[in-house]
């Protein structure tokens, strides 16, 4: 497939350099070889998808265009239900019938705007916790250096993205499960303002702080993507009503960045390596240089909403699963039953304190953001680059090493995007926060960091285009 994001291949196909069918079969060659390496699928929907894109070729010649995601192939994280079937959520437990359901609202938008779905995509288990060895499912392993972990829970749609098996995919992020493995791979991943998206059709961790995000190479790419995800729908209690927005013509806006805010909680700096530090600075010293004003940013309850968010999903994962642990512990991965089994010891009154803290936060964020002027922070996304599966620094695989679960207890959207390479060669993510239903603002400041560097360009060696896949 080469290095491409959507944008560049929709062009290509309407050119007439390429057609879907040719894209779609380079896509599942190069999964024949880097799947096996990189454990990127659960499932593959290699016939369906190669009629998806003869259908989409068939559609361009007789002048029926789709928009940007025509004839392009997308991941589908494997909580996400979908036609073909069958949504497994990469545990034992899972009742395979509960995928019949078929497409959920984003599926049907995304086909109807001429996507391509190419298969279904490693997860860690019920979208918590991390690898297991010891269930029979593929581990995720980074193509950057395969002794390491994806990030998740969105694992298999960050390292097929970022290995070239197709151009984007959905992830869900509960406290950071898009954000993270969109670092760790070195591609860029939005969770939307909490609401924007509906999420039917998914299997719910914290239905509270579930989103379902896109990912891919570019922020134009995700930014394609949010436009036909984006919209209320009747089945999702959670979306709101509000009116459609081309969030690719947003980007192309003759907008003022606006001033932005570097978050300084110390707790954050303490959970970060120096190399990290070192790439974010570096960062924010480009954009200050095109003169963007860059402010420290202390955020309001920091702490409190980082760790809530975590006690809340675990009793809300807890709430959907308990029946099932009771009767079915060893099915589940060690990982996950202990990390889910903690929501037993979570009470009433620790969730009315929660919600308490993230009514008073959310608006002490925003107050705070007013007074100063701050259009987004920044942050990095996480504190360590992608961690070894063995042996790997206590302080990197902790919760406190992950910048991303505060904004989940407020709903704010949250950008990760490449930044650049730690001393081992590895990708370092960039957060950008906005306030709520300011979506367009965050893209586009993530679009124009990326026009300013192109570490969202750089592909692994284990990539579709590299010589080892040839």
């Amino acid at each position: 497939m080469g290095n491409t994001s959507i944008r560049q291949t929709a062009n290509d196909l309407r050119d007439g350099k390429l057609t879907s069918r040719e894209i779609v079969e380079r896509a599942l060659e190069a999964s024949e070889y880097l799947d096996p390496i990189l454990g990127t699928y659960l499932c593959r929907f290699d016939e369906t998808a190669l009629e998806s894109a003869e259908r989409a070729d068939s559609e361009l010649q007789s002048g029926v265009d789709r928009g940007p995601l025509h004839g392009i192939p997308l991941g589908i994280k494997d909580i996400i239900s979908t036609d073909e079937g069958p949504t497994s959520a990469q545990s034992l437990v899972q009742d395979p019938s509960w995928g019949n359901q078929g497409d959920g609202p984003l599926l049907r938008r995304l086909r109807a705007a001429g996507a391509v779905v190419t298969g279904k995509t490693t997860t860690m288990e019920y979208a918590i916790g991390f690898p297991d060895f010891e269930k029979p499912f593929p581990v995720p392993r980074n193509p950057w250096n395969t002794d390491r972990w994806t990030g998740g829970s969105s694992s298999g749609t960050a390292n097929g993205i970022a290995s070239g098996q197709f151009l984007g995919g959905l992830g869900t992020d509960t406290g950071g499960s898009v954000r993270l493995p969109a670092a760790y791979c070195g591609i860029s991943g939005f969770k939307q303002t909490f609401g924007l998206v509906p999420k039917s059709g998914c299997i719910p961790l914290g239905l509270s702080y579930d989103h379902i995000g896109p990912m891919a190479t570019s922020v134009w790419d995700c930014a394609a993507m949010l436009t036909v995800m984006a919209g209320y729908d009747s089945t999702d209690r959670t979306t709101v009503v509000r009116p459609e927005f081309d969030y690719v013509a947003a980007l192309a806006a003759d907008t003022d960045l606006g001033k932005a805010g570097i978050i300084t909680n110390q707790s954050l700096i303490d959970a970060s390596s120096d190399p990290m530090m070192a790439v974010f600075d570096d960062a924010v010293a480009e954009l200050s240089a095109t003169g963007i004003e860059i402010v420290p940013f202390e955020v309001p309850h920091y702490e409190a909403m980082h760790n809530g968010t975590f006690m809340a999903l675990q009793a809300e994962a807890f709430s959907w699963h308990r029946d099932q642990l009771r009767d079915r512990w060893s099915d589940y991965g060690r990982p996950t039953r202990l990390t889910i089994a903690q929501g037993a010891l979570i009470s009433a009154g620790d969730l009315v304190q929660v919600e308490r803290v993230r009514q008073v936060a959310r608006k002490a964020v925003l107050d705070q953001m007013d007074e100063t002027g701050v259009k987004v922070l920044l942050s990095p996304t996480t504190g360590y680059a992608a961690t070894p599966f063995k042996g790997a620094d206590r302080k990197a695989t902790s919760l406190a090493a992950m910048h991303t679960p505060a904004w989940n207890s407020t709903g704010f959207p949250a950008l990760s995007i490449p930044m650049g390479f730690d001393q081992d060669g590895l990708p370092c993510g960039l957060q950008i926060i906005g306030r709520p239903f300011e979506d367009d603002a965050v893209l586009r400041f993530g679009d124009r960091y990326q026009q300013l560097t192109d570490w969202h360009t750089r592909s692994p060696q284990l990539h579709a285009n590299s010589p080892a896949t040839d």
